[in-house]
């Protein structure tokens, strides 16, 4: 159960940060992953981190709902697919605004 409690917790924690991001507000986000955004940038690159932030909390709160619905841990592939996709939407980001991860 704790299992549970925790992620939903963390899944809560990165929507949050995600719609800080999606809403312009790139002060989350550590100060060399965005030295590189031109101003003009900054609206669209904080679309793509938070889309990609809150998919990885989304997948860890529907991963935590499901498994504790249906007692299986076969919901852990949501998780991973979360991540996976989550993470290559902020790669994506930083490539294209930030011109490459540092």
């Amino acid at each position: 159960m704790v299992k549970f409690i925790m992620l939903f917790l963390i899944g809560i924690v990165l929507i949050a940060l995600g719609i800080v991001n999606f809403t312009g507000n790139i002060s989350a986000i550590h100060w060399y992953h965005r030295r590189k955004v031109v101003e003009n940038d900054v609206p669209k690159y904080g679309r793509c981190m938070g889309i990609g932030t809150a998919l990885v909390g989304i997948s860890l709160i529907a991963s935590a709902l499901l498994e504790i619905i249906f007692r299986s841990s076969v919901f852990d592939w949501i998780i991973v697919g979360g991540i996976v996709v989550g993470i290559a939407i902020m790669v994506y980001a930083q490539f294209k605004y930030n011109k490459g991860i540092f």
